[in-house]
């Protein structure tokens, strides 16, 4: 029998919380500049005009790419409905649209990440443990549970936060869902 969560049996126009944390409990964002360009490539694949921008780690890696490879719009296949990042994991809350969209967006941001990673900080190997795990949600009170689990994450990973902490923490979808940001990647 397959271990919880990892049996990756996906349906059409389902949601589901999909996370992973570095290898080794590791961390995976070292500084601001990590936690932007994970964030930005996350813009650039869902994003409805994303096939226009520039390479994300270009722009925001601060990495010279002699041919960056051509990264696929995703924004029809994938909706991102919450988000946040944490040192050592990260948790999204996704609606995928088409069978294998999640699937699609993940493998990237992840592989494409982690070359990012890998070359900035001189090192070689697995970023994260193994594939990203997912879950399904089933109803109004599961997506609701969800959104606040991940919204609340920080509060336990990042000593002396508080709750007011939270609308300012910029590695989260909390401000989006305030109202006090927009962005149309995000849903």
């Amino acid at each position: 029998m397959p271990a919880k969560n990892v049996e990756k049996q996906y349906a059409v126009n389902a949601i589901y919380h999909a996370y992973n944390r570095g290898v080794e409990k590791r961390k995976i964002f070292l500084d601001d500049q990590d936690y932007r360009v994970f964030l930005h490539l996350l813009k650039y694949y869902l994003s409805p005009d994303g096939k226009n921008s520039p390479h994300p780690i270009v722009t925001t890696g601060k990495l010279n790419l002699i041919r960056p490879r051509p990264l696929k719009n995703l924004n029809k296949e994938t909706q991102l409905i919450a988000y946040c990042l944490m040192p050592n994991h990260y948790h999204l809350l996704l609606k995928q649209n088409t069978i294998d969209g999640m699937t699609k967006l993940l493998r990237r941001v992840v592989t494409t990440y982690s070359l990012y990673f890998n070359r900035r900080y001189k090192r070689v190997g697995p970023l994260f443990q193994g594939r990203y795990k997912a879950t399904r949600i089933e109803d109004q009170a599961g997506l609701l549970y969800l959104s606040r689990y991940i919204h609340l994450n920080p509060l336990g990973g990042i000593g002396g936060m508080t709750r007011s902490d939270l609308v300012t923490y910029p590695y989260s979808s909390y401000p989006y869902f305030l109202r006090l940001k927009m962005a149309d990647w995000l849903h």
